[in-house]
């Protein structure tokens, strides 16, 4: 499996990504039919998951902790709770973080990351194919399964998040918002690792994933998508109906492994940061964290 590398916005330096089961991904997405068989059990039988996420709830994960912080550098300064008092190793996968672990940009006219992760954007969402190149097309219409939204934002513009299994999983509204009611729609569990994406792109339409819809004052509708992945237990909703967020406040949670978030917007609503636009180019994610900014509103359009 090649290295992943990423730009990281905090030490403006190159990086390789540290893999977590980097032998295992290596020989799933290995183009023979013995990958095959077992990439397909793992991944369209959630009961692997299922199980996976089980175990990791029993009081005898929590020995895991220690050494899994260890080995990914992880600040356990930043939680809001001892690394001694998690029950289990599922409970320290759903960490909350001190209130000041993230600084928020307050300004109205800006969107920030709803989550810690490694970043792509496109200007244009039919732009995505560039990247991942080698495997299907990606098509709007098959990723929110609704005919009405792919029109109304074929044409917008798209956030591509992230989170390795040592991030922090808690995703975050990126503006002051009215959330409508999450819609899921049912599907497979493949990996969202990059090397799996640039095997098959079209992996975001198969997987599991919940739409919601995000009133918003300032950027018309943006669509929050959380998309589930291989070990993801479950993707939780925190939020509250017909209740006002502001920039920074909880959306929900994923459950253990690995996972991604979409947003998207309306055509001519957002201008994308520079160094996004040009390291997405390069095929390279942008290391960084939640409520940092991302891009602004373009020509102060109003609602």
């Amino acid at each position: 499996m090649d290295k992943i590398k990423i730009y990281s916005r905090k030490t403006k330096k190159f990086l390789y990504e540290k893999i977590l089961g980097e032998k295992f991904l290596f020989f799933l997405y290995k183009k023979n039919k013995t990958s095959k068989f077992f990439l397909n059990l793992i991944s369209k039988f959630p009961l692997f998951s299922y199980i996976y996420g089980f175990i990791h709830k029993l009081k005898i994960s929590k020995y895991k902790i220690r050494p899994f912080i260890k080995k990914f550098e992880i600040d356990e300064k930043e939680f809001e709770k001892k690394v001694n008092k998690f029950k289990s190793f599922n409970d320290f996968f759903i960490r909350k973080l001190k209130p000041d672990a993230r600084e928020i940009n307050k300004n109205e006219d800006i969107l920030t990351f709803p989550c810690d992760g490694k970043f792509l954007a496109f200007e244009k969402i039919d732009e995505i194919n560039s990247f991942y190149i080698k495997g299907e097309k990606f098509n709007l219409l098959s990723f929110l399964k609704d005919e009405k939204l792919s029109n109304k934002y074929k044409d917008g513009s798209m956030l591509l998040c992230r989170l390795a299994p040592y991030d922090y999983h808690r995703f975050h509204f990126p503006t002051e918002c009215i959330p409508q009611e999450a819609k899921l729609i049912n599907g497979y569990l493949f990996s969202v690792n990059p090397s799996a994406l640039m095997t098959n792109v079209h992996i975001l339409c198969e997987n599991k994933r919940m739409i919601t819809t995000l009133k918003t004052k300032n950027f018309k509708d943006i669509l929050f998508v959380e998309i589930g992945a291989t070990n993801v237990g479950a993707i939780k909703q925190s939020y509250f109906l017909n209740k006002e967020y502001k920039k920074g406040e909880e959306k929900g949670y994923f459950e253990l492994g690995g996972s991604s978030i979409a947003l998207i917007f309306e055509k001519d609503t957002i201008i994308l940061d520079e160094d996004l636009i040009k390291y997405t180019k390069q095929n390279i994610e942008i290391q960084s964290l939640m409520g940092n900014r991302f891009a602004k509103l373009k020509n102060n359009i109003k609602i």
